[in-house]
């Protein structure tokens, strides 16, 4: 038997502990799951956690420069329930088991029922390998799984294959999207846009219109961490036409369109929506602070194309009150029990092995300064969107070193800067 293997049966067979993370991890299921607005100070809308960096795929972008082992420090069977405790009491709407590969993990099974029983609803995001099969996702829908995502990067095999380096992937996604229609498992599905990725995304619109199950789009803009470098993004310019192309397919698709790591598509469907009714944005600033909030224009006129951090939620969408970004009604947990604004950005606030969750999100010192506005530089800090927005921290933090600096993709002039020009 191998060291892995000794892992993975040292982890299936462990009794869940209330002490697994410490006096503060309750073992009995909380109370007060509200189905409301989310004040992000106090509750994330998004909780992520990567149960394993372990997958036999290779993807030239992967955040987690995954290995196809499971390392030995990952957070124990007894701690993965102690860790779902804590996020059930943060209350998020959506909770996101992800890796690597959570069918690395033999008691994924177990943490799926155990988070549905306490009241979550929980998300997986399996990889397309030999390991998701027909009988593993009959197993998650079984276990309460509600809803998965799948990653497909291109409409067909060659560029997909090529881009997850492992030939079969396609058709394995394929395969995989059918076997949880045929279970009634609503789907997401996460295409990664890259200099390689983004001439196909009309095709594979197209392609996923097929599926009567995808029920949501996220369209990641890279972020240059783990194996994706700065060349693989596309240039400013490159991303606001893409814009204009997801909004024109958003219209005339079943599923909704959510970018990932672009925030600024939310400023661009607002404009979008104004521009339609003959109006513009300017008429949304509040005089006082400068700023827009357009949480109740979009619930109210934008049911099918909001960008406001929507997220399926039982194959719905849940759509939250704010804007999300990184430690903004978000958060990440890795597979050790850091705990970061999101996975994409490596700026550790704790570790759940010795600290509450609850206490690093809502009171640790990076995760108040990130949701802290008045703390952007450049345009971000002075556009009149940088609530709505924000811009992706995590790739200012990559290409400038500065956490708070500008999102570099975005060619949006705030309206401050316009009129002292």
């Amino acid at each position: 038997m191998s060291n892995d293997d000794s892992q993975r049966s040292a982890v299936s067979t462990l009794d869940p502990r209330p002490s697994a993370l410490g006096p503060d991890s309750p073992r009995t299921a909380p109370h007060g799951m509200q189905p409301g607005g989310v004040d992000f100070n106090m509750n994330p809308f998004v909780v992520i956690w990567e149960m394993t960096r372990a997958c036999d795929l290779a993807c030239v972008h992967c955040r987690a420069a995954a290995q196809s082992r499971r390392s030995q420090f990952e957070l124990t069977t007894d701690q993965g329930y102690a860790l779902i405790d804590q996020i059930a009491l943060l209350k998020p709407r959506v909770f996101v088991i992800t890796g690597g590969d959570p069918l690395k993990r033999e008691d994924l099974y177990d943490m799926i029922a155990y988070a549905r029983k306490i009241g979550l609803e929980p998300s997986v995001t399996p990889s397309a390998t030999p390991l998701l099969t027909e009988e593993s996702i009959a197993s998650m829908k079984q276990h309460g799984v509600a809803r998965l995502a799948i990653s497909l990067d291109a409409s067909h095999a060659a560029a997909h294959d090529d881009f997850r380096r492992v030939q079969g992937s396609f058709d394995l996604t394929i395969r995989a999207i059918r076997a949880a229609e045929r279970e009634g498992i609503p789907v997401q599905i996460n295409t990664s846009i890259t200099r390689r990725t983004v001439g196909d995304i009309e095709r594979l619109a197209n392609l996923l219109t097929q599926f009567s199950n995808v029920v949501m789009w996220s369209v990641f803009f890279v972020v240059p961490t783990g194996r994706a470098k700065t060349g693989d993004m596309i240039d400013p310019q490159e991303v606001e036409d893409l814009f204009a192309l997801l909004y024109g397919i958003s219209k005339r698709v079943s599923f909704n369109i959510r970018t990932t790591e672009a925030m600024h598509y939310r400023r661009y469907v607002l404009q979008q929506i104004m521009q339609a009714q003959g109006k513009t944005t300017d008429e949304l600033i509040d005089p006082k602070t400068g700023v827009i909030d357009a949480s109740t224009l979009f619930m109210g006129m934008a049911p099918q194309h909001a960008p406001l951090g929507v997220q399926m939620q039982t194959g719905a969408i849940t759509r939250a009150p704010r804007g999300v970004n990184e430690a903004k009604g978000f958060v990440f947990i890795s597979h050790i029990g850091d705990v970061f604004p999101s996975g994409f950005l490596p700026l550790k606030a704790g570790n759940v092995k010795k600290e509450s969750l609850v206490d690093i999100y809502r009171s640790s010192t990076l995760f108040m300064e990130l949701r802290d506005s008045s703390r952007l530089k450049g345009k971000c800090g002075v556009c009149e969107f940088r609530e709505l927005c924000g811009g992706s921290r995590s790739r200012a933090w990559s290409v400038t070193g500065d956490v708070f600096e500008s999102d570099p993709t975005c060619t949006y002039e705030p309206r401050a800067l316009a009129a002292h020009a």
